[in-house]
């Protein structure tokens, strides 16, 4: 049995946030209905990468059920009213107080149903002064302050993903299982607000105190701000690879087992990682030379043997054949499509994956 079997949850959801939230719920058991407008989410609409069809919808839409409902008619608020009457969970994404004016305000659902639990995603929040403000991803990216420490010395630069989305969907998802632990001992719901500006303030909070304190970050590329060397290094031949230290007697083993200097592990200019910080120049620098002598495979293996930690520095290319990729399958209308399996695994248990929903019309239960 899945954990989250005989939950029924109500997801009036479009685009990222919500749907990373509500399928790792539909990957767990419950029963999740999505409730997209006539013409569907639009989502739908993003690329045609998964057999003809929008890789981030097939991506975060399986498992679920759907139901087309026209929210500005009598009728479409009628049958959401139905599908809500015992609904264990309600996650919803629109325009703040816009389910409030449909007659659907998260205080007045959990009032009618204590045990219901509501968890409402929005840009900035339910008030302040960007309340209304339209907002998605590369937007909060902006105006967080994310895009000023991505990227190289030229220009800010977009995470590479929608890191803003689907931090705020994991946000979400964490704290609606909190609830429902809660739930299970208390008996009672809970009315969860987040905003993709908070969440995302949130994961900022080391770059923010750093400023404030003075020392406010700058882009430094595929590199650490607060660690030396951390970053990217080109070998005599073979792809770049990036090399981190985490403490001083790693540089130590650096320098005698890799760069051949044991002296320079002890050298006052780079002995401790704030040192070799304010030196990151020719710090750098020593750790080039010794790789610019190397083939990446010779350098691969010294860094191994010295139990250094590296990385391939690699492109999708890199990532569709990785020996460490693990997929999963899912139907879709379109056929089956493979994709990277979520991260959890519950070991000992082997889970499928429900189909990826069509647009089609549903009667909703009861009707």
């Amino acid at each position: 049995m899945l954990p989250l079997e005989g939950l029924k949850v109500i997801a009036v959801e479009q685009a990222v946030a919500a749907p990373f939230a509500s399928s790792r719920l539909a990957d767990a058991g419950a029963r999740v209905i999505k409730v997209e407008r006539p013409e569907g989410d639009f989502a739908r609409g993003y690329d045609s990468a998964a057999a003809g069809q929008s890789s981030y919808f097939v991506w975060l839409n399986r498992g679920k059920d759907t139901v087309t409902l026209d929210l500005t008619s009598a009728a479409g608020t009628a049958a959401l009213a139905e599908l809500l009457a015992d609904a264990d969970v309600l996650i919803q994404n629109l325009k703040p107080g816009a389910l409030a004016k449909l007659g659907f305000a998260p205080a007045a659902l959990r009032a009618a149903n204590p045990r219901l639990i509501t968890c409402s995603i929005s840009g900035y929040g339910e008030d302040g002064p960007l309340a209304d403000r339209k907002a998605y991803d590369l937007l909060i990216q902006a105006e967080s302050g994310l895009s000023s420490i991505t990227g190289g010395p030229g220009e800010p630069a977009r995470v590479g993903v929608s890191v803003v989305d689907i931090a705020t969907g994991a946000t979400a998802h964490a704290a609606i299982l909190e609830a429902l632990i809660r739930r299970g001992i208390t008996g009672e719901g809970a009315e969860i607000s987040l905003s993709m500006f908070d969440v995302m303030a949130d994961w900022l909070t080391v770059p923010l105190l750093n400023h404030e304190a003075g020392k406010t970050p700058q882009r430094v590329g595929l590199a650490h701000p607060s660690i030396a060397p951390y970053g990217v290094f080109h070998p005599r031949s073979g792809p770049p690879i990036l090399i981190s230290i985490q403490s001083d007697r790693e540089w130590r083993v650096l320098c005698a087992d890799f760069i051949g200097d044991p002296a320079l592990g002890e050298d006052p200019r780079f002995a401790t990682n704030m040192a070799r910080v304010a030196n990151r120049e020719e710090t750098d620098a020593r750790v080039a030379a010794a790789f610019a002598v190397m083939d990446a495979e010779v350098a691969i293996a010294r860094l191994t043997a010295a139990n250094i930690a590296l990385a391939s520095v690699n492109d999708m290319a890199g990532l569709a054949d990785h020996p460490h990729l693990r997929r999963i399958t899912v139907d879709s209308p379109n056929g089956p499509v493979r994709f990277p399996a979520p991260g959890a695994r519950f070991v000992g248990e082997d889970r499928a994956h429900g189909p990826v929903p069509g647009l089609k019309r549903m009667q909703p239960e009861g009707s």
